[in-house]
């Protein structure tokens, strides 16, 4: 075995190392603590800039869409009503008339029947006579 002074000076440089290694670790992990301190800082001042004055702005323009699209609602519903209500007033008329002309045109039937039958009476009294 050699001197064990002789390795005092290899095992002084390791351990000096290592402690430039922890020193090097400590600096790293607060570096990166200040960089995530840092980006979350410029994050949030980014929303508040940006962001936030763009949300205001969606925001109005999704209630104004929200207001238009229940009065469009309320209007389809009411043009609804009305073509529903004249369908049923064009159904009514049509049954009337239908039932109007149906009379007239029975009556007109029973007259010319009547005027027929009295011509075909006449002829065949001629005839007889």
């Amino acid at each position: 075995m050699g001197d064990l002074s002789s390795l005092s000076v290899p095992l002084w440089i390791l351990a000096v190392l290592g402690v430039l290694e922890a020193l090097a670790l400590i600096a790293l992990a607060i570096g990166g603590y200040l960089f995530y301190f840092r980006m979350t800082k410029l994050v949030t001042d980014l929303e508040a800039q940006q962001i936030a004055p763009i949300r205001v702005k969606v925001d109005a323009i999704l209630a104004d869409v929200k207001g238009i699209t229940a009065r469009a609602s309320q209007r389809a519903e009411r043009v609804d009503d009305a073509i529903s209500g004249t369908m049923e007033r064009v159904d009514e008329t049509a049954t009337r008339v239908r039932a109007g002309v149906h009379v007239k045109v029975s009556q007109a039937a029973g007259v010319v029947r009547g005027v027929r039958a009295v011509i075909v009476s006449l002829l065949q009294s001629e005839s007889h006579a």
